[in-house]
C-alpha cells in the first residue's frame, strides 16, 4: 500500500523556492564582505610609550636587630703556615725554651745573690761580739781623749756660742778600718761635720771577733763641743 501524501506536504515542489533563497544568501554576503572597509590604526613612532605613573608605596621601616654571629670553632684557623718537611719545628722550639729558660734562671739566680749578699752583710754588723774592737790596743776612754785632742771647734760655731753633744754612729771593719760614718743626733750642721770628720779620721783598730773570726761591729759615740 503506498503512502499517500498531501501536495502541501511535498517538498519536491518547493525545491526551486529554497535553490533562490541560498542564491540571494550568498549574494547578499558576497556585497556586504566588499563593502566592508578598515580603518588605520595608529600605534604611533616607534620608542614613544606612554609612561604609567606607579603609585610609591610606603612601606614602614622595621629595624631588627641582628643577633651576632657565632664564635669561630677553636679547630678553626685563619692563618697557615707551611713549613718545610725537612725542618725540625720541635726541637727548635725546645732549644730556644730551653735556653729562655736558662736565662731566666740565671737571672733569678743573681738576683737571689745579690739580695743574699746584702743580707748577709747586714747580718755580719754586730753591737756586741765576743771579743770588743780597741782602739790601739787600749779602751774606749782613750779614743775619747783621741778625739778631744784632735777636734777643731768650727769657728762659726764658737762665734755664736753653740755648744752640744753630737752621737756620731760609725763601723769598725774586720780591716780595723771606720766606715758609715753618720750622725745619729745632731745639735749644729758645722758640729755636726766636725764630728763626722774625726771619726772618719780616726787611726785603725784592732777588729773585733766572734768565734775567733773578725767580724764587722757597730758604735755609738758622743762627741762633746764646749767652749772654754
Amino acid at each position: 500500500m503506498e503512502p499517500k501524501k498531501t501536495e502541501r506536504a511535498d517538498l519536491e515542489n518547493k525545491k526551486g523556492l529554497f535553490l533562490q533563497i541560498g542564491f540571494v544568501t550568498v549574494l547578499a554576503f558576497a556585497l556586504i564582505a566588499f563593502e566592508w572597509t578598515t580603518e588605520d590604526v595608529d600605534h604611533g613612532e616607534m620608542g614613544d610609550v606612554e609612561e604609567e605613573v606607579v603609585e610609591e608605596e610606603i612601606v614602614p621601616v622595621t629595624r631588627q636587630e641582628e643577633e651576632p654571629p657565632p664564635p669561630p670553632s677553636p679547630d678553626e684557623t685563619d692563618e697557615f703556615e707551611i713549613v718545610d718537611d725537612d725542618v725540625d719545628l720541635d726541637d727548635e722550639l725546645a732549644v730556644e725554651d730551653a735556653e729562655t729558660r736558662s736565662a731566666e734562671r740565671d737571672d733569678y739566680r743573681i738576683m737571689e745573690g745579690d739580695l743574699e749578699q746584702e743580707e748577709e752583710e747586714e747580718e755580719e754588723v754586730f753591737v756586741v761580739v765576743e771579743d770588743m774592737p780597741t782602739f790601739q790596743g787600749q779602751d774606749h776612754e782613750y779614743f775619747r781623749e783621741w778625739i778631744q785632742e784632735n777636734l777643731r771647734y768650727p769657728q762659726e760655731a764658737a762665734e755664736a756660742g753653740i755648744e752640744g753633744r753630737v752621737m756620731v754612729q760609725f763601723v769598725v771593719e774586720p780591716d780595723g778600718s771606720v766606715s758609715n760614718v753618720e750622725v745619729v743626733r745632731g745639735v749644729d750642721p758645722a758640729l755636726d761635720e766636725e764630728a763626722v770628720r774625726v771619726i772618719e779620721d780616726s787611726p785603725e783598730w784592732e777588729p773585733g771577733e766572734q768565734r775567733g773570726e773578725p767580724v764587722r761591729v757597730r758604735f755609738t759615740f758622743p762627741i762633746n763641743f764646749v767652749l772654754e
